[in-house]
C-alpha cells in the first residue's frame, strides 16, 4: 500500500513474526520486495471473472500472467508468494461455480510452483460441508503445498466454519481483529472477516498457540476499537 514505507519503521517488530503484504499487480510486488521485514506477498486470484475484474482490474488470464511474473520476483528475492483463491466457495454475481472449478485452479497454482494457497470465502458463502470437502480433498492430494483458509463469517456461524477447517487438517488460518472488514470490492452487504479474538481461544482449547503474547493481544484489541469503531 502507499503508506507501507511509513508503517514498517514504526512496528515494534523483532523478526519472530512474519509479515505479509497484499499486492494486486507486478508494480505492487516490486514496491513490496524492497522491505526485508516482508516475508510474503499475497495475490488475490478470483474464481469469479466478474470479481477478478472488479478487484484487480484484470481478467483471469491477465492475473495468471501477473502471478507468473510475481512468482519470479519472489524466487529472486527470497520472498514467498501466497495465492488467495478468492470467491473460492461461490460468488454473488451468477458466474459459474462448482467444486471442480476450485480443484482445477488449485492444481494450476500447484503446477506454477505456488507453495501456499489460501481458499478464500470472500463473501461468506461457504458452508462447513464445502470447507470440509475442499480441504479433505486438497490437503492429501498436495502434501508439499500448504492449503489454508481465509474465512468470512457471522457471529452465528464462525465456529462451525472454523471447526470444519481445523478438523479437516488445515493449519493455516487468516483472521482479523474484531472481525473488522470484508472486501469492499465484493458487494454492498459485506460479511466480515473471521474474528481473531474468537479464533485464538478456539485454538488454545486445542492446546495450540500456548506461547502467544496475551498482553500484546489485549493491547491490539484495544487499539482496534479505537481505530475502527
Amino acid at each position: 500500500m502507499a503508506d507501507t514505507k511509513e508503517v514498517i519503521p514504526k512496528l515494534e517488530w523483532n523478526g519472530a513474526t512474519k509479515l505479509l503484504a497484499i499486492i494486486a499487480n507486478q508494480r505492487g510486488a516490486e514496491e513490496a520486495i524492497v522491505y526485508d521485514e516482508i516475508s510474503y506477498l499475497g495475490f488475490p486470484f478470483s474464481l469469479s471473472p466478474t470479481f477478478q475484474q472488479r478487484n484487480t482490474n484484470s481478467t483471469m488470464e491477465e492475473s495468471m500472467d501477473r502471478i507468473k511474473a510475481i512468482q519470479e520476483l519472489c524466487l529472486k528475492t527470497n520472498k514467498e508468494l501466497v495465492v488467495y483463491l478468492s470467491m473460492g466457495f461461490g460468488n454473488p454475481y451468477g458466474d459459474v461455480y462448482n467444486e471442480d472449478i476450485l480443484l482445477h485452479w488449485t492444481e494450476v497454482m500447484v503446477k506454477e510452483g505456488i507453495e501456499i494457497i489460501s481458499l478464500a470465502d470472500t463473501v461468506g458463502l461457504a458452508s462447513p460441508e464445502q470447507i470440509r470437502f475442499a480441504l479433505t480433498t486438497l490437503i492429501p492430494q498436495y502434501p508439499a503445498t500448504t492449503i489454508g483458509v481465509h474465512l468470512h463469517s457471522t457471529a452465528i456461524n464462525w465456529e462451525a466454519k472454523l471447526s470444519a477447517a481445523f478438523e479437516s487438517g488445515c493449519k493455516r488460518f487468516d483472521g482479523a481483529m474484531k472481525g473488522i472488514g470484508g472486501c469492499p470490492m465484493a458487494q454492498d452487504d459485506l460479511v466480515g472477516n473471521m474474528d481473531t479474538e474468537k479464533m485464538i481461544p478456539y485454538f488454545q482449547s486445542k492446546k495450540l498457540l500456548q506461547e502467544l503474547h496475551q498482553e500484546a493481544l489485549i493491547q491490539s484489541s484495544s487499539m482496534a476499537l479505537q481505530v475502527f469503531q
